[in-house]
């Protein structure tokens, strides 16, 4: 999107590692890039920007991060004041998040925001709760951080792998 997610994590990790930031939007990418470039040199992680869905994480991460990484976030829907019709979805959402896992290191945690709000993010909101709910305690734990009374209201699920 615009680019908070990934100055965020760029903050938290600094020097020790480094960020992928994927959309599909080459204005989301300019967005996060102007961002990134806003901040002070050398208080930020390396920040690899990619011209790809999520889905294909697991393909363009390197090698030798699968299975260390700490964390991922997801923040899905549409990008805001672009054309809302370019929109996540269940298929590849899913893909993604299910490849995130394995590229996390034991204890590692992805977070994902549902937009369940706007045309299509209802559908992907309950199938990422669905496939959520149904990890294996063993490999991973889920919470939900939502406002039961306000349906269509963005809401947070946490995942954290486990040793497996």
């Amino acid at each position: 999107g615009g680019g908070v997610d990934t100055l965020f994590l760029a903050r938290t990790v600094g020097s020790r590692g480094c960020v992928h930031a994927f959309d599909v939007q080459q204005e989301a990418l300019d967005r996060t890039r102007a961002r990134l470039d806003a901040e002070a040199e050398g208080a930020l992680a390396p920040v690899k920007l990619w011209l790809a869905g999520h889905e294909r994480m697991a393909e363009l991460v390197p090698r030798e991060r699968h299975g260390r990484v700490a964390a991922v976030m997801f923040n899905l829907g549409y990008l805001p004041g672009a054309d809302r019709t370019v929109i996540t979805r269940p298929d590849t959402t899913l893909a993604a998040m299910e490849a995130a896992l394995d590229l996390l290191a034991p204890r590692g945690v992805m977070t994902a925001v549902l937009y369940p709000g706007h045309e299509g993010g209802g559908e992907e909101a309950d199938a990422v709760a669905a496939w959520a709910s149904s990890l294996p305690a063993a490999r991973a734990q889920t919470a939900s951080y939502r406002f039961p009374q306000k349906p269509t209201a963005p809401y947070l699920i946490a995942i954290e792998r486990k040793f497996t």
